[in-house]
């Protein structure tokens, strides 16, 4: 299975990926992340703090909003693709 992750702000910045390709060890959004914090260390502190998804991390499935701890239960299939966005601020 594979899964297409987009990258935005400061995550794409950690990786130097705008997107990338994970083949996760699960069928879930937390496995997909697991995947990619494996790949990239120096993202997870940007995503996780005391081992949970951090409350501002902004998570797209297949276009779709899904927050929170209930993002990373998600199911995922081949082809999916998840856009993980930092806090958006403007003014």
């Amino acid at each position: 299975m594979k899964i297409k992750v987009k990258l935005f702000a400061n995550f794409r910045e950690a990786t130097k990926q705008k997107e990338v390709e994970v083949s996760p060890e699960g069928d879930n959004v937390g496995a997909v992340i697991k995947g990619l914090t494996t790949r990239y260390p120096n993202i997870e502190p940007l995503l996780f703090q005391d081992g949970k998804l951090k409350p501002y991390v902004n998570v797209l499935y297949n276009g779709q909003s899904v927050k929170g701890e209930d993002a990373l239960k998600t199911k995922v299939k081949d082809g999916d693709e998840i856009a993980l966005f930092p806090p958006v601020s403007g003014g």
